[in-house]
């Protein structure tokens, strides 16, 4: 079998994660992976991992895209995939135009993944092209349903997954990583330290968290707080605001910045609880799950794919979204002792990987 992967770029998030992932999949079954993008820092991971990249400005969004379609038309021709994964919505606007003028007979299967809450207009219209469409939670095979004449069976929701071997409650940082940590952070030692993960922006609920310290400080507990992210270049009108809100809260000695991480495994093992403030709903929240998987406690507004990993795992950790006063009143009872994730997390990669190589082959095999 051989599947081509088509998305915007191959730099970083939850996308090009879950491609990489089913890449290495794909070739440790002994079928063949081509992945589509405009490139990025993940190419070379791709190609290690023995999958294959094509390069192609897909990513822009503009009227000339649409003269990729041609390229992409020759591509699916000389290639003969069986199966075309599409995962963003201009990638698939080309991609499902080149395929469409195919020979009917003979051109591939079609695939389409929801990796999130879209628009819902014509232009997101074309991820409910798929032949099969993916769904990554039931929150968000909910929302297709709500809004697009879709035929049920043609969803399948395959939540998001991570590996237990790497997210495991026993894992434990190098000693090299926890000096340089201990150096570099000195004013985290002694406190209960609350971990906000995700690139800062307005809807991932940085805000929020900010009440949410000051609220915890105000009860005179030992917390601080910690965020991983940063800005995207285009978000530092609101890095600007997010900075004169802490000053204006009085909590400037109480949270830290970290930037953005490749260590994210690493500082969320020595932090003491994560949180999941998004003001809208997450598709999945991979990183809640990853959390989990290592022991931590998450309070997590409760909505969207989060709150199913909660209600299934965690539901200790369900605050009413938008309510950080309910979220400071949690994580104070969990400062003595915080009760503990299930060492048994049944969101897993390896069910998310098999489950979409089944969906493949029932497709190619006209079961679907």
């Amino acid at each position: 079998m051989k599947v081509i992967q088509i998305l915007p770029e191959l730099n970083s998030g939850g996308v090009e994660r879950g491609t990489l992932e089913v890449s290495k999949y794909l070739i440790s079954q002994n079928h063949q992976s081509l992945v589509i993008s405009h490139g990025g820092r993940l190419v070379a991971q791709l190609e290690q991992e023995e999958g294959t990249h094509i390069t192609l400005p897909v990513h822009r969004k503009s009227l000339a895209t649409l003269l990729l379609i041609k390229n992409l038309r020759k591509i699916f021709a000389s290639e003969k995939p069986d199966i075309i994964h599409v995962r963003s919505r201009v990638p698939a606007w080309i991609a499902w135009l080149a395929w469409k003028s195919l020979p009917h007979a003979t051109r591939p299967r079609f695939v389409s993944t929801f990796h999130g809450f879209y628009s819902v207009n014509s232009y997101s219209r074309i991820m409910t092209r798929g032949e099969q469409i993916i769904a990554v939670s039931d929150s968000v095979k909910q929302h297709i349903l709500q809004n697009y004449p879709i035929d049920p069976t043609r969803i399948t929701v395959i939540h998001r997954g991570i590996s237990n071997d790497f997210y495991r409650p026993d894992f434990q940082p190098s000693d090299s990583w926890l000096t340089q940590w201990r150096y570099q952070y000195p004013q985290l030692q002694g406190k209960y330290c609350i971990n906000l993960p995700g690139r800062i922006s307005r809807w991932k609920g940085h805000e929020h968290f900010c009440h949410l310290i000051r609220a915890l400080l105000e009860k005179n507990l030992p917390v601080h707080g910690t965020i991983a992210g940063s800005c995207h270049p285009k978000k530092q009108e609101f890095g600007s605001e997010l900075r004169a809100l802490i000053a204006s809260l009085k909590i400037e000695n109480h949270i830290t910045f970290l930037g953005d991480r490749t260590d994210l495994r690493e500082v969320m093992s020595v932090s003491d609880a994560i949180v999941s403030l998004s003001l809208d709903p997450e598709a999945f929240g991979r990183v809640s799950l990853e959390a989990m998987g290592l022991g931590k406690p998450v309070a997590a507004y409760h909505h969207g794919g989060v709150a199913e990993q909660l209600d299934a795992l965690f539901p200790a950790g369900n605050i009413p979204p938008g309510d950080w006063n309910a979220a400071a009143d949690l994580i104070a009872s969990w400062i003595a002792q915080a009760p503990q994730p299930p060492l048994e997390n049944t969101f897993t990669l390896e069910k998310m990987l098999l489950n979409t190589m089944n969906l493949y082959i029932k497709l190619i095999s006209n079961n679907l």
